[in-house]
């Protein structure tokens, strides 16, 4: 049986070659589809269950003052706490963006140890109110070495600020974004002191680590219990809800990635189903002969079934096999948008199945009709 499934599927040799070839590339727009929408379920799955974030009530945009810093430090179950703002920066110009965070650097690298930063360039960085720490991707794409100058202009502040690279950090695993540039928050106060007093001494956000996963939720109800009815009262909220809420502005977007993905996977099920469909109809002769030597109906659609399915084998695997190459090579062409890029084997072995599925429906109506067919009508429409 699997000699006369292997020589029927190869036939025509153009026409299979064709169908594994669609098959490869649908698998492989599927995957890679799926890796997108990884890519952002990555940054919710990395969240600390001990980090809780702390904003402001009205609008992350919204600043909070400096001064909530000490009374949110004095809180038992809370260990450590950072704190930082968005800079909104252009290095170069608006085409090389990447993510610049002003941070109390030395409590910020504490609470987040996933970013690892080299012993030897802890201290420097301290040091160096100009100091900054860029990842290990944002410094390859710049080639950064340290001790660099690095000139990005303020677009709120219309004013350029010179840092210092102090210190190269790494992601602890691959899920770790190293296309980051942080510096000293202190070192922006001063200048916003300089430019703009009013809007000194005033922070995004708080991160707070508690002692233990238990304490987020208490903790966030008590700092906001805090700072009930002042001027800027806060939300705060864990790690990961912080995150997932963040996700959920883009929502759509990933909704649209999801219904693309298949529906590729649509369209590759139908043009297999024509292929196995255009091999049943020319063979419909063939397989009455071999109803007359003794072929079962059963084994008449597991021929049809085995062809199809052997197709969208080997263009699953195929698909597959490409998928690693196109991630590496989004990762050095979109890196500075998908810093990020998770190429998990849950999507690639999805993508397989989904190429198994299409092959199993697409031999469905061919293989009843052949099994059903009567010999005399169906030789008698050969030529």
């Amino acid at each position: 049986m699997f000699k006369l499934i292997w020589r029927n599927s190869w036939r025509q040799p153009l026409r299979s070659s064709l169908t594994v070839l669609g098959m490869a590339l649908a698998v492989l727009a599927f995957c890679l589809l799926r890796t997108m929408v990884a890519v952002w379920d990555a940054a919710v799955a990395s969240a600390s269950p001990v980090r809780l974030v702390t904003r402001n009530a009205v609008s992350l945009m919204v600043p909070l003052p400096l001064a909530y810093y000490p009374r949110i430090k004095s809180i038992p179950a809370i260990t450590a706490v950072t704190y930082g703002q968005w800079f909104m920066g252009i290095y170069r110009d608006e085409r090389h963006f990447f993510p610049q965070l002003a941070f109390d650097l030395p409590s910020y690298f504490e609470i987040y140890p996933e970013f690892i930063l080299p012993a030897d360039q802890k201290a420097p960085l301290y040091r160096d109110r100009r100091g900054c720490a860029a990842g290990r991707q944002l410094a390859r794409r710049y080639g950064w070495r340290l001790g660099d100058a690095i000139v990005i202009r303020s677009t709120e502040l219309q004013e350029e600020f010179t840092f210092i690279l102090r210190a190269i950090y790494r992601g602890s695993d691959p899920t770790i974004d190293e296309g980051r540039l942080f510096f000293h928050w202190d070192y922006l106060n001063e200048k916003i002191k300089k430019i703009d007093p009013e809007r000194a001494d005033q922070v995004s956000w708080f991160i707070s680590q508690v002692s233990r996963p238990e304490l987020v939720g208490p903790t966030a109800a008590q700092i906001d219990a805090m700072f009930k009815n002042s001027r800027a009262e806060t939300l705060s909220e864990s790690e990961a809800v912080f995150r997932t809420q963040m996700v959920s502005m883009t929502s759509a977007i990933l909704m649209s990635i999801k219904v693309v993905s298949w529906v590729v996977i649509g369209v590759i099920l139908i043009i297999l189903a024509n292929t196995i469909a255009m091999s049943a109809r020319e063979r419909r002769g063939e397989y009455a002969v071999l109803k007359t030597m003794g072929f079962q109906p059963r084994h008449l659609a597991a021929l049809i079934m085995g062809e199809s399915m052997l197709l969208a084998l080997s263009g699953g695997l195929l698909g597959v096999i490409l998928t690693f190459p196109a991630v590496q090579l989004f990762r050095i062409l979109l890196g500075h948008y998908f810093r990020v890029f998770p190429l998990t084997y849950t999507n690639l072995a999805l993508g397989l199945a989904a190429a198994l599925a299409v092959g199993l429906l697409a031999a469905l109506a061919p293989a009843w009709q052949a099994s059903r067919a009567g010999i005399a009508e169906a030789l008698g429409r050969v030529g």
